[in-house]
């Protein structure tokens, strides 16, 4: 399978990308550049939406608009480039930690997972926002006590929900927890997937492959099978898992940095993928120019379509 260019303007971190299916939009954010960015892949049109800190992450809200988790808060946007109304801080200190990977689950609560910027701590966590009653009701689900991170990525959810995935990508870690969507419970945590440790003084090389270092897990998605797909930082490469956590399929990538796939088009069957070129060394930028666009391929089983944000506060 081969993958095509979506755009070809590049940003400086492309993550949390979302098929929208009553738009047939894609949307992404570019945390470093501070902006949302939407494209009509059909006419090959791309919208810009600047922010005025880092998006970590957003998601469709069933209300209309978007819910988006900005480095100082979790606002609420009805509309394309409209005024954002904030609807929670979560528990960090925004001069060195940010929102980073998260979505919606299938009841509608928003989760937020944050990163340490200094990398000196692992004090990061992953927060659930319920706005569904009317108040916005925030709970800490992980947190420095419970399973020290650095950086939260790889959140998903099985088809049936009873299974919830999560990624501390520093530790080369996917992690997997028994899920109750009904009380946003998670117990029985386990590796779901571990990956070697990247060498001390790595550096990127021009080179087919850089050794035995294959990168670090970032952010997934699930299709309709329960496989699990995540992108590998630094590793050139998407790697497809079966439920049950065996590797079935490394599909290598047109950058070395991919970030976060999600499926998308009418018949969720197109993987698109965000990545990288922020803080990228300037070899790695000469041999792959394209890095910091966005890609699709065709795949075989389709993907769970994107979680909508439930809210009765706007």
């Amino acid at each position: 399978m081969n993958w095509q260019t979506v755009t070809t303007q590049p940003c400086e971190l492309g993550e949390s990308p979302f098929w929208h299916p009553t738009e047939q939009m894609l949307y992404w954010v570019d945390i470093s550049g501070k902006k949302i960015q939407r494209a009509n892949v059909y006419m090959g049109t791309v919208e810009t939406w600047d922010l005025p800190s880092e998006p970590g992450c957003m998601a469709p809200a069933a209300s209309g608009g978007l819910v988006i988790a900005l480095r100082d808060g979790v606002f609420r946007a009805r509309d394309w480039q409209g005024p954002l109304q904030r609807i929670a801080t979560l528990d960090y200190d925004p001069t060195h930690m940010r929102a980073n990977d998260g979505k919606c689950d299938a009841l509608g609560r928003f989760w937020v997972g944050t990163i340490d910027e200094t990398r000196q701590a692992r004090n990061a966590a992953l927060y659930s926002l319920d706005c569904r009653s009317g108040t916005a009701q925030v709970e800490c689900k992980i947190g420095p006590a419970t399973l020290p991170a650095t950086t939260a990525n790889g959140l998903a959810w099985s088809p049936d929900g009873r299974t919830l995935f999560w990624v501390d990508t520093p530790s080369h870690q996917v992690y997997a927890w028994d899920f109750d969507a009904d009380s946003a419970t998670m117990t029985a945590q386990r590796t779901f997937a571990r990956f070697a440790p990247k060498p001390a003084g790595w550096q990127f090389v021009p080179a087919p492959d850089n050794g035995d270092y294959r990168g670090r897990p970032d952010g997934a998605a699930v299709d309709v099978q329960g496989n699990y797909f995540v992108a590998m930082f630094e590793g050139r490469r998407v790697c497809q898992f079966a439920p049950d956590g065996t590797l079935l399929a490394e599909f290598e990538t047109p950058v070395q940095c991919p970030t976060m796939p999600c499926f998308g088009g009418e018949d969720l069957q197109t993987l698109y993928l965000t990545s990288a070129r922020h803080h990228r060394s300037a070899a790695e930028l000469d041999a792959f120019p394209l890095s910091g666009c966005v890609f699709s391929m065709r795949v075989a089983v389709p993907g769970l379509p994107v979680n909508f944000f439930a809210d009765s506060i706007i």
